[in-house]
Formats: structure tokens, sequence, C-alpha cells
């Protein structure tokens, strides 16, 4: 059967907008009517989506969801964050619209449209128990540190409300309850949780969290090894920063 397409129709509040958003993500819009529905189809490649108005719709209680798998992730991610910077003057990363962070080797990312809906696009080839393994840190460029410790489990658990529930806020509680603990740790397992924190405090635009996690991760007696284990975490969180300040 694989002449078979099956395309999922998703609703939304206002048509122009959610065909806005789509076009900047490289969408193509093929058909769009007003009556006798508020109705539109819209496609990138193979991908297609279509769209139907819904006038009592709430954005911010939508749970509407659908994936589509791709044979890759991480140059289709720079795209749409590309289109998207064009189009809002910056990646959207919290709120609504919004495009989750993309980290190196991940093999998912998800899209939240103006509508609420959210489109999961995971690569092909990506195994069936890829998110624990990703969420963990086991295949990541980003190494959570000790698996049992207290500081390693609350970056597990923050990795996978932020990267596969797309759940920021959570992973902020989190990570902020864990470091407020002060329990024993390594000087580098507690400097990936305050860069994992400031991650998330940039892309939720909290500026005073943000500089205060910055001086504590200055002060962090870290050898030069370990400073050099932890930049890429770094370097991370500057991209996102510069993802965020509005084009010229």
């Amino acid at each position: 059967m694989s002449d078979v397409l099956m395309i999922p129709v998703l609703p939304c509040v206002s048509m122009a907008e959610t065909l806005a958003f789509y076009r900047a993500l490289g969408f193509e819009v093929t058909h769009e009517q007003t009556t006798p529905n508020v109705y539109a189809a819209t496609r990138r490649g193979d991908i297609h989506l279509h769209f139907m108005g819904m006038k009592k719709l709430d954005p911010k209680q939508a749970y509407t969801t659908c994936l589509a798998l791709v044979p890759e992730v991480e140059r289709l991610h720079e795209a749409f964050a590309e289109g998207l910077r064009r189009e809002y003057g910056k990646v959207p990363v919290a709120g609504l619209p919004r495009i989750s962070r993309m980290r190196k080797g991940q093999s998912r990312f998800t899209v939240v449209d103006v509508a609420g809906n959210s489109v999961i696009f995971i690569r092909k080839d990506a195994p069936d128990d890829d998110d624990d393994q990703r969420a963990d840190g086991s295949r990541s460029d980003a190494d959570p540190g000790p698996r049992d410790s207290h500081l390693g489990k609350a970056l597990r658990t923050a990795a996978r409300l932020r990267d596969f529930r797309n759940d920021d806020a959570a992973a902020a509680k989190v990570l902020d309850l864990a470091l407020a603990r002060d329990a024993p740790a390594a000087p580098l397992e507690r400097a990936r949780a305050l860069a994992a924190r400031l991650e998330i405090a940039v892309a939720l635009g909290e500026a005073e969290r943000a500089s205060a996690l910055r001086a504590a991760l200055d002060e962090a007696p870290l050898s030069g090894e370990e400073r050099a284990q932890l930049q890429p975490a770094l370097d991370a969180v500057d991209a996102l920063e510069r993802s965020q300040r509005p084009q010229a």
C-alpha cells in the first residue's frame, strides 16, 4: 500500500496567521477557501498539512499533535529556525508559536504553531528507545554526569522535560530544586546543572536569573580540562542568545 497518503487536518483560529507561520517554514499553500467552510492545504516536499477553521479554539489549551517522519532533522531544524527568525524577528523558543531547541545528534524536534498544534519531526532511522537514551544523555555530546547522583538524576529528568515534553518551566523547577539542595557533587557536575539551567533561563527570558547563573559558572572551581568539557554547553547557550536578538 505504498500509494496510500494520510494527511492530518489541524484546527486553527486564524487561517491567515496559521498560513503565514507555515509559509515561514517553507510550506506552500496549495489550496485555500473561506466557504462553505474555512479550510486550507499546505505542503513542503512530501509533508502535507491541512487546516480547518475553529473559532472557539483556545491555542493555549490545544493538544492536537501529529508526527512527521523525515530523512534528517538537523538541517531541517536550521531551515525552520531561520525562516521563523525572518518572520518574527527572532527564533521563537517559548510561548506561541515556538520551535524546540536542537542539540547535535538529537533525532527529533517539535514545532508548535500559532493555534497550539504540535508537529513533531522525527528522523526516520531513530531507534524506538531514542527518547530515553537522549534524555539521559548516554548518546549525547553533553554527558550529564554520574547516573546515581542527585544532580545527575535531576539533569536527566530536566533533559527529558525540556527536549521531549517541550516543558521548560518544569525542567527549570527540577534543576532549581536540585541546585538549592546543595548536595555533595563534583564541581563539573554542578557546573553542568548550572549550564542547563542557564540555557532554560535564556529561553524563558529570565534575564536576572541568567546573569546570576553566568556569574556562578564563572566562579565554579573547574580545571582547564573541565572547562573545555563544559564549553559545548556554553556555546549552545551563546547560540541561543544570538537567535533571540532582533534582526537588524
